[in-house]
């Protein structure tokens, strides 16, 4: 599964919920998905670290976790996989998107997305580098438009994890049981 969102919907903080709890994550930061002769896509791999915010770090991890190296353009804490975060160094099928919503919702609520709401939503997400070669644009906005036919779901719940630790493992939970309901829908 991936989740896509703007800058700050806790899409890092999801995927380190998830490892820490022995969940494989694949990429942190940078979604690369590659389409397969088959016309299904797949998840590329990329760097073994996660950056979270003080106070995700502080819900999610022991006190004391080894930090890597700090980066000069983010004030998120850095942290490479292994014991605490399993990480999964291989491809793998791009099965389900939950783009992420504005986070006001104290509840997790799940809404399937059409064709055409996922196509908006992967547009306003996706990066494109040269927008004026115009053969490049419309290769990616034709990949756009067959990744809009895949599994998509909004996903709307709380932006940030606040209380103890406990609190936070709670949430990390009673999100990962929502996406396993939201894999039947």
């Amino acid at each position: 599964a991936a989740f896509v969102a703007e800058s700050g919907r806790g899409k890092s903080t999801l995927a380190a919920g998830f490892a820490s709890s022995g969940l494989r994550f694949l990429t942190d930061d940078g979604l690369v998905v590659e389409e397969q002769p088959d016309g299904s896509f797949r998840i590329l791999p990329s760097h073994p670290s996660i950056r979270l915010w003080e106070d995700s770090e502080a819900a999610l991890l022991p006190p004391g976790a080894p930090a890597a190296p700090a980066l000069e353009y983010t004030a998120k804490s850095r942290f490479l996989a292994g014991a605490g975060f399993a990480f999964c160094d291989a491809p793998r099928a791009l099965r389900r998107v939950y783009f992420l919503g504005e986070g006001n919702d104290a509840d997790i609520v799940f809404q399937r997305l059409g064709a055409a709401e996922a196509l908006v939503e992967w547009v306003k997400h996706s990066f494109l580098l040269d927008i004026e070669e115009q053969a490049l644009l419309a290769a990616h906005f034709d990949q756009l438009a067959r990744l809009g036919g895949a599994h998509h779901l909004a996903l709307e719940c709380r932006q940030r994890l606040e209380g103890s630790r406990a609190e936070a493992a709670v949430g990390v939970e009673r999100g990962r049981e929502a996406v396993a309901r939201a894999a039947q829908i």
